[in-house]
């Protein structure tokens, strides 16, 4: 059963604007590096954040690689952050163990860490802030496998395999399978990095390979995206599940491209990441796990104000 969670917040306009840090010693800043810019869902998550400093009076900054490929990057960025003392830092963590050498000098110098989106394999976070990976890409299983008849071949196209997201959506999917559905067979696990133009060309070689496939599942918005395209282009039929929102996700969903998505909360996410910053700052407790939820939505339920609420463009 899905607990649902209350979406604070509202996407605010400006969602690429960078914040300055604060300079003024009485005014709390929060540093927050995210995975990257490229997706709709990172947009969002800049919105809550934006929308609970505002709330709680604390300056929050917000920035990310140019794609989720860019570990080395996204380790500069948070090396950058440590150095400029911020009250707290919130990190969506690329690669599960690159960054924790930084996050101990962080712990050292006192600065609290909020891992957001994507945990990394390590306590120093105080918290972590995201969706229930794992439960929600077998709920993703179950959806394909009612579609699909349980039984037939299928395939998935993830994003990575270093994140906690990454690792948690293709395992929660791929066990949920092994264990309840004995007649469908996952031919191909591949990873795309996230990117529709990768995410195409390796569904074109999945659907070449496999004619008779019956369903994929794309883990993330880029690579749902290119598994719509792929399966577009070569014109099959192919069941495709997706995850997250974003404006081409919903849209091939109402032309019927796409059977349905698991869509997370992305602006609860940025808001619960720096008001659990804000409490860690001034030695309150925070729950370590802040589940923020997550939806099914397709064709009959997309336009519903309770999903409505938790999509975005």
């Amino acid at each position: 059963m899905i607990t649902r969670r209350l979406l604070i917040g509202a996407a605010g306009a400006a969602l690429f604007a960078f914040s300055a840090p604060a300079m003024a010693q009485d005014k709390p800043y929060v540093a927050l590096i995210s995975k990257g810019f490229q997706h709709q869902f990172w947009q969002a998550v800049k919105a809550g954040a934006d929308k609970a400093g505002a709330d709680l009076g604390v300056t929050v900054t917000f920035e990310g690689p140019d794609t989720e490929a860019q570990v080395d990057r996204q380790i500069d960025m948070l090396s950058a952050a440590i150095a400029k003392k911020p009250t707290a830092i919130g990190f969506a963590a690329l690669d599960s163990q690159a960054a924790i050498p930084l996050l101990e000098q962080a712990k050292s110098a006192g600065i609290p860490i909020i891992a957001f989106d994507s945990g990394v394999d390590s306590d120093i976070p105080v918290a972590t802030a995201a969706t229930d990976s794992v439960a929600a890409a077998a709920l993703a299983a179950d959806k394909m496998a009612e579609l699909i008849g349980s039984e037939g071949k299928i395939a998935v196209v993830a994003h990575d395999q270093t994140s906690r997201t990454g690792i948690d959506r293709r395992d929660g999917f791929v066990n949920r399978i092994k264990e309840a559905y004995p007649k469908i067979e996952i031919v191909s696990v591949q990873y795309g990095g996230g990117d529709q133009l990768q995410s195409t060309e390796i569904t074109k070689s999945i659907l070449q390979g496999n004619p008779d496939l019956k369903g994929i599942f794309g883990t993330n918005e880029g690579s749902a995206i290119g598994v719509v395209n792929g399966a577009k282009e070569l014109g099959s039929k192919v069941t495709i599940i997706g995850f997250d929102s974003g404006a081409l996700q919903k849209q091939a969903i109402k032309d019927g491209l796409m059977a349905g998505a698991i869509t997370q909360n992305p602006v609860g996410i940025g808001y619960k990441t720096v008001e659990a910053a804000v409490k860690a700052s001034k030695g309150e407790t925070v729950d370590k796990k802040i589940d923020t939820g997550f939806y099914w939505y397709d064709k009959t339920n997309i336009d519903k104000p309770e999903i409505a609420a938790v999509l975005y463009d």
